[in-house]
């Protein structure tokens, strides 16, 4: 049962770098996409989650990690590509300093999440 979980984890992880990449933010660009763009390739995905339902949660970056059982990896992707969407700056700010103090606490320094701080 761990090695089903480990792989649908990875597969998660996997499936979000392709939205990242469909996006152009993993082909080296800081492109500017609209969320409704992130929801479809969100949908195209398969993810198997509701973004909106997410976003409403107290804590996102808990939810994910705890509810959707998502890796360091996995949440780093998520972050950086709601980061570079027109998500309301103020939601912005507050999920990547969520994921920083998680992930810092952890001792997974992310390099591409510190960059976006300003």
């Amino acid at each position: 049962m761990e090695d089903f979980i480990l792989r649908e984890i990875d597969r998660l992880g996997e499936m979000l770098r392709l939205v990242a990449r469909r996006l152009g933010l993993l082909d080296g660009g800081t492109t500017d996409y609209s969320l409704t763009d992130v929801k479809d390739e969100f949908g195209k995905a398969s993810l198997p989650f509701d973004l909106d339902a997410v976003l409403q949660q107290e804590n996102p970056v808990w939810f994910l990690v705890e509810t959707e059982k998502f890796s360091d990896r996995s949440l780093e992707t998520f972050v950086d590509i709601l980061f570079h969407s027109d998500l309301e700056e103020g939601r912005k700010t507050a999920l990547l300093e969520d994921a920083l103090a998680y992930l810092d606490g952890k001792g997974y320094f992310s390099f591409r999440l510190h960059s976006l701080v300003s």
